[in-house]
């Protein structure tokens, strides 16, 4: 992998090149909001379980413990870093109103942890780091739907037994499943047909999401405002974009584990704010619009800062 900047950024323009194409095709009405819950429903249940056992069944890297174990703490770790650190500091940017507050926090805590970073560890690593990429997102979810929710709704909304249902989802089970599988061999029993098929469907999991996500975008764009002050904005673009990976990027460094869990901690050190925060601020009490906002800036300013953290972080961590 050529570490360059320019390298790294055209690693990175497709990304948000097939996110484009969904904003446009939905505006061109090519992709009705109709479809998006069958599309949505076919992405999680089925293409992503088989990215998921693609990824793992047979992934060296996953018979490091390290990975195993310390991948999903470094997941929810990181995640409650992000949350405390972006609380704390809200108030610095203006954002002192309790919702507004709770939102900010929320939202810029959360670095997208899915289909952004998915094809750049495809593209700028080894494939066993996928699978611990997807081992690593188990610990986020997890802080998502505990203490992620319960800032966004300033409560314990839902309960618990809800909160566990939403954390024990289809991909999660999926990851599991497949690491239960690969301690049994699986990738050595199964049938090749049944792998090769797995394989096929599982590839088309990321650019169909990142399409979903386009199209999410030009949704919710109708409902940005940029009226209140610049500050929560710039405020959200110097700790997502500067701070948080900084954070990060000295976690990689210095916490022993192995160079896969390295690798996945520089991508998401690099990524911006994850899209699903607009979703839950709307429906458990957060401020949409602000969410949205924060998510869009930080978005397009990403698409030149993540080549840079991934080249600072690569360079910091000894490649």
């Amino acid at each position: 992998m050529t570490g360059t900047y320019p390298a790294l950024l055209a690693a990175v323009a497709p990304v948000f090149l097939v996110i484009l194409a969904g904003f446009a095709i939905r505006r061109a009405g090519w992709l009705t909001e109709e479809a998006d819950g069958s599309m949505m429903r076919v992405v999680v249940n089925l293409l992503f379980p088989c990215l998921i056992l693609d990824n793992i069944l047979g992934n060296p890297a996953v018979e490091q413990l390290g990975n195993v174990i310390l991948a999903p703490l470094v997941g929810a770790g990181t995640a409650l870093l992000g949350f405390g650190l972006c609380w704390f500091a809200a108030p610095v940017f203006g954002v002192r109103h309790p919702v507004a507050r709770r939102t900010f926090a929320f939202t810029v805590g959360l670095y997208n942890y899915g289909y952004i970073p998915l094809p750049l560890i495809q593209k700028l690593f080894p494939p066993p780091t996928v699978g611990i990429l997807l081992v690593h997102n188990v610990g986020v979810e997890t802080a998502l739907w505990t203490a992620g929710l319960a800032l966004v709704s300033g409560s314990v909304a839902g309960g618990e037994k809800s909160r566990w249902r939403r954390i024990l989802n289809v991909p999660t089970v999926a990851i599991l499943t497949a690491l239960t599988l690969h301690f049994l061999g699986a990738r050595w029993w199964m049938p090749g047909v049944a792998l090769s098929a797995v394989h096929s469907i599982g590839a088309a999991a990321i650019p169909m999401g990142l399409i979903l996500t386009g199209a999410t975008f030009c949704d919710q764009v109708r409902f940005l405002s940029w009226k209140s002050s610049a500050a929560d904005s710039i405020g959200a673009a110097l700790l997502r974009l500067g701070v948080l990976p900084v954070c990060m990027l000295a976690l990689a460094r210095w916490l022993p584990c192995p160079i896969e869990l390295r690798h996945v901690m520089v991508i998401q050190a690099a990524m911006p704010c994850a899209v699903v925060p607009v979703l839950l601020a709307k429906h458990y009490g957060g401020e949409p619009a602000l969410a949205l906002r924060i998510i869009l800036v930080t978005s397009a300013l990403g698409l030149l800062t993540i080549p840079l953290w991934i080249q600072v972080g690569l360079w910091w961590i000894g490649g």
